[in-house]
């Protein structure tokens, strides 16, 4: 199981050894949770933070975009050198346009569904996809409860990649805990972002090590 902390959950007054933690455990990206206060109700951090993060990390960063627009960053985003942009299909007007140039950037190309968006929105461009990511909980803030019906969301996505012989992966963000995080993994999630559940926990190391071995 590949998982991605979330930074958005780590002590910024102490980032770097939040970073260095990461690096040293059985994680395999960061994920970097950018919002603009627009398109969901909360402000986090921009590309100084980013680009800080970016410079210490050791594993590739998964940059999720929960802004309008975002378009005008994927140029920004690849620059910091971020492997997976990820942008919310409710965000983007033209979005097979975007997923293009974010793969002309030289990245790959992850698109998000919110809960309430039906996966076979997607199933005109899954092909050209590197990864969904399914929102578990509604944008915006952490600390969330998960919501049940991923579970057959991540069943539906799962059969739509199969059906078109994609090789997106599936990615799931909220409320992911050593409680859900097995379900997730049994009905076909490829990687797991989980926030609280990590830097809130005694030893992170562990609850990562715990994640990483579903």
């Amino acid at each position: 199981m590949i998982i991605s902390p979330s930074i958005l959950s780590a002590d910024f007054g102490n980032l770097n050894a939040d970073v260095d933690m990461v690096n040293a455990s059985d994680a395999q990206w960061f994920h970097i949770d950018v919002m603009d206060g627009v398109f969901v109700p909360n402000i986090s951090f921009g590309f100084p933070v980013i680009e800080a993060i970016a410079k210490r990390a050791t594993k590739p960063l998964d940059v999720h975009l929960m802004i309008v627009d975002p378009d005008r960053y994927i140029t920004r985003v690849r620059d910091i050198g971020a492997t997976y942009m990820n942008v919310h299909q409710e965000a983007c007007t033209h979005l097979h346009r975007t997923v293009q140039a974010i793969k002309a950037a030289g990245m790959k190309a992850a698109v998000t569904l919110n809960p309430a968006t039906p996966v076979m929105l997607l199933q005109d461009i899954i092909g050209d996809l590197d990864m969904v990511l399914l929102m578990s909980v509604n944008p915006g803030f952490g600390g969330q409860s998960f919501i049940p019906n991923t579970i057959k969301k991540v069943n539906q996505l799962s059969q739509l990649i199969k059906e078109n012989d994609s090789h997106a992966l599936i990615e799931i963000d909220g409320g992911v805990n050593l409680e859900t995080a097995p379900l997730l993994a049994s009905a076909g999630a490829d990687a797991l972002v989980a926030g609280s559940a990590i830097f809130g926990a005694p030893s992170p190391i562990n609850v990562i090590s715990q994640m990483a071995r579903l």
